[in-house]
């Protein structure tokens, strides 16, 4: 962590005066500790974050923002450098570290890689393996269409549930569900969750531009994909791989 630097502050507001911000009003959350976990969520997602982008997104007053980026930063989730963006600190990182080969994160991937791989070569578009949280969806893993022009980076991006495939799949498991343009314009996804009890969502999808999805490629994708959800869903109760 970097010495104290100024940083841009306004005049003191009241909580109770804040704007609506991107946390959800669950009573069993408190609301400031709600408001805290907005802040650390908006700072990870863009990977760096100054202190007016953090509040602009958060819909929190800069005071407020802060507030809650200092705490954080004391407690080394999130460090500052000198020109006052915030990025992850070193003991989110080392907390990170200490999961890594042991997460079901990582046995996940490691079992739906080799699905991927084989959804990728036959259908000439990118795959990517999804997990959600019931509010946001991340790819967590892809293997890269063969292809020369090719959908390629949303490894480690946060998708949006509202409208796009990934949320919709989720929300009907084992249901194929496709959009175009939903994420980026002009690429098309096709997804499918998997059937898994609990509070972690898992989807795969099949990511290309929309010139390459006329009605018989996306008949044969959808085929595809089923036949990879449902290797990957019985690959994983097999191995008694617990999900929950």
């Amino acid at each position: 962590m970097n010495p104290a630097t100024p940083e841009p502050s306004s005049p003191n507001t009241s909580d109770d005066a804040e704007l609506d911000g991107t946390a959800s009003e669950d009573p069993a959350v408190p609301r400031s500790i709600g408001r805290l976990l907005d802040v650390l969520e908006i700072v990870l997602s863009k990977h760096s974050c100054n202190l007016t982008s953090a509040a602009t997104t958060s819909g929190l007053t800069p005071t407020t923002t802060l507030r809650y980026l200092r705490a954080l930063e004391v407690r080394g989730y999130l460090e500052r450098d000198d020109s006052g963006d915030y990025s992850a600190g070193p003991t989110l990182l080392r907390l990170s570290a200490s999961l890594r080969d042991r997460s079901v994160l990582d046995r996940l991937a490691a079992a739906a890689q080799p699905h991927l791989d084989r959804l990728a070569a036959e259908t000439g578009e990118s795959a990517y393996l999804a997990i959600s949280d019931g509010r946001i969806g991340t790819y967590v893993a892809a293997a890269e269409s063969p292809r020369a022009i090719r959908h390629v980076g949303w490894v480690g991006q946060d998708v949006p549930l509202e409208n796009s495939a990934l949320g919709s799949a989720l929300r009907s498991p084992g249901l194929v569900v496709d959009r175009t343009g939903a994420i980026e314009e002009d690429i098309t996804a096709i997804s499918r969750a998997l059937p898994v009890e609990g509070t972690l969502g898992i989807a795969v999808s099949i990511v290309g531009p929309e010139h390459r999805f006329g009605i018989e490629e996306r008949a044969e994708h959808e085929t595809a994909l089923n036949h990879a959800v449902e290797a990957l869903e019985r690959e994983l109760r097999f191995s008694g791989e617990d999900l929950t």
